[in-house]
């Protein structure tokens, strides 16, 4: 690892998109449109845009647990946003101004509802369809606490040591060092509230969990950054055990699959608008079939 450079900050600072690394090309210091582009909208009372990033998983697991519980009412549109500019279209924009995924569209009543933050994406579902959030006042605060904390606790583990670990031009020691402990720390948060509880908001499996998987439950078995052996993963062993139980659930398993554009070709399902596209439309038979067609 290198010392920065010394670096004076101006009296105002000004935006150098060259400065931006990696993602350059897509970073702003403003908000809004860039192009006018419409959105498409399936034949499902609920639409979902999005990519299956941890925030993305988010949404996509807990459509597939809401079906997997009978609820036919949560059968949904899943559309690819890639984040590659297309988030900045206005129909996107006018679904979440802040142009981030997932973004959903409830169009089962009088009225379409927009929903933006996974969060608060979680919450709508688990309340529209009365699942995976607790009616009982202190297992929906605790519930609830968890998925806040996550929401919170995230932007330290995405954006701060994946970023400077990962995705930064140059590898910066204090940078890397800072964020690693509070990663550690989060783990360790993860591991005490496991070592007494199941789940993390007691014996069942909840809206909070859902939440934190993508996240922590990707670092702890190696998916996010290839930084397992960096932050010593397997002596959180708690979380360990959890991690397992949850990537273990069918609905866990096939909300991972929607909106993937990288892996195995048949993990990846790039819009699902049916159940039965996970059979039919995982990436390997699409180009599969595209082969055949074109012999």
């Amino acid at each position: 690892m290198t010392e920065p450079s010394e670096y004076t900050p101006p009296k105002v600072w000004t935006w150098n998109k060259e400065s931006g690394g990696k993602f350059a090309g897509i970073n702003r210091p403003i908000a809004g449109a860039t192009h006018d582009k419409e959105l498409p909208v399936g034949r499902h009372p609920l639409q979902l845009y999005s990519l299956a990033t941890p925030n993305g998983v988010k949404a996509t697991v807990m459509l597939e647990e809401l079906l997997a519980l009978g609820h036919k009412g949560a059968e949904y549109d899943a559309w690819l946003i890639k984040i590659d500019g297309n988030q900045f279209g206005s129909g996107f924009v006018a679904v979440n101004p802040n142009s981030k995924i997932p973004a959903l569209m409830d169009r089962s009543g009088p009225k379409p509802i927009r929903v933006f933050e996974s969060g608060a994406i979680l919450v709508h579902l688990a309340e529209k369809f009365g699942a995976l959030l607790p009616t009982e006042v202190a297992a929906r605060a605790e519930c609830l606490s968890w998925l806040f904390w996550q929401m919170g606790a995230a932007p330290y583990l995405g954006g701060g040591f994946g970023h400077f670990y990962a995705y930064a031009p140059g590898k910066i020691e204090y940078a890397i060092d800072r964020f690693a402990m509070e990663v550690k720390r989060q783990l360790d948060v993860l591991d005490r509230r496991l070592a007494e509880s199941e789940y993390l908001a007691g014996k069942d499996y909840t809206i909070a969990d859902i939440a934190v998987w993508p996240w922590y439950g990707g670092l702890v078995k190696g998916v996010l950054y290839g930084a397992g052996e960096f932050l010593d993963v397997q002596s959180y062993r708690n979380v360990q055990r959890w991690a397992d139980a949850i990537a273990a659930r069918p609905a866990v398993q096939r909300g991972r699959m929607v909106n993937r554009t990288w892996g195995e070709l048949s993990s990846q399902l790039h819009e699902r608008h049916e159940a039965s596209d996970f059979e039919t439309k995982t990436q390997d038979k699409v180009e599969g079939a595209a082969a055949a067609a074109g012999a």
